[in-house]
């Protein structure tokens, strides 16, 4: 793995920059209140290394051992590393531009950058259902631009915000989310939280049921005693799309959970490498919720997306 001086800054860099030198134009909304800093000043010191972000450790391993490697991270950051960059060029000017998802079959959703950067007006029913339970102190999980956080920050919660991306955690700063760590939730242990929040359909991150299991597991050692989880994901099977439909029938060919898709990250020609991605169905979210000593709620449900609330079983 290169060191994270030549990892962040490498070619990338380059198109950031020329994004500043060629005259993009910047709005007010693009820095915080009362920041004195220029454009140019703003990206060199986003690209600049932070003690706070040293990329997560990740042990040092090869052939079979890379699935064991697997189960110590939700998410390797290099595949989530376009999506920083996106983040990164949008935060820095280029608001008309797009991230694309691609899955494994070849099925491409391009998203406008401006989706990570909506404000509250633009939420759905389904963000506001999860943010108007969310109380006390809040672990936002993937927390990505901090749209989320900078809401429930603004309405008086203490919120702690944590992404695997550098350049997340940066913006979420310059932003003024004011309690941001860069960190991988399975090698997190601060807390306890009274919420732990994953909108976005971010319970992805653990990659699979097995990794579902472990978060639930993990959430425990997060959580006040009367704590809960959000969760936002999606049931696939909601749907008639002849191309998704091929893609849930060779998952069970395969003897892998209809849910589980193998997607990569593309921003600007830069490419993350393929990685696990989990979308539950209500269903099977609260039986393994169950099995790990929690309780299973759906708040709301529309064309298949849900926000689901989790609080802990007494005594498990």
């Amino acid at each position: 793995m290169p060191p994270r001086d030549a990892w962040t800054i490498g070619t990338e860099r380059v198109n950031l920059l020329r994004t500043v030198f060629t005259g993009a134009i910047f709005g007010p909304e693009c820095f915080v209140e009362n920041s004195v800093d220029t454009p140019e000043q703003l990206v060199a010191r986003l690209l600049e290394p932070d003690p706070r972000n040293e990329r997560p450790r990740m042990p040092s391993v090869t052939g079979h051992e890379n699935r064991q490697r697997q189960d110590l991270i939700a998410m390797h950051p290099d595949a989530m590393m376009p999506h920083g960059l996106a983040l990164l060029a949008y935060f820095t000017g280029e608001t008309d531009t797009r991230l694309t998802i691609r899955r494994d079959d070849g099925f491409e959703d391009p998203v406008p950058v401006s989706h990570f950067f909506r404000p509250p007006t633009e939420f759905s029913p389904l963000e506001v259902a999860a943010l108007e339970r969310c109380q006390g102190h809040v672990l936002d999980i993937g927390a990505g631009s901090g749209l989320h956080a900078l809401v429930m920050q603004s309405q008086g919660l203490h919120v702690t915000a944590i992404d695997i991306s550098p350049q997340a955690v940066d913006i979420m700063a310059e932003r003024g989310v004011q309690d941001v760590q860069r960190a991988d939730v399975f090698q997190f242990d601060g807390g306890p939280f009274d919420t732990l929040l994953m909108l976005g359909h971010g319970i992805g991150m653990v990659q699979g049921l097995s990794g579902l299991d472990r978060f639930l597991g993990h959430a425990h050692q997060l959580t006040s005693t009367e704590g809960q989880v959000l969760i936002h994901s999606v049931d696939v099977r909601q749907t008639d799309d002849p191309i998704h439909l091929a893609y849930h029938e060779t998952n069970r060919q395969q003897g892998r959970y209809v849910g589980m898709i193998r997607i990569q990250f593309e921003f600007q020609g830069q490419t993350g490498p393929y990685c696990d991605w989990l979308h539950v169905d209500p269903q099977t979210l609260r039986q393994h919720a169950v099995s790990m000593g929690w309780t299973c709620e759906v708040l709301s449900e529309q064309h298949g997306e849900y926000v689901a609330r989790l609080s802990q079983i007494e005594d498990a």
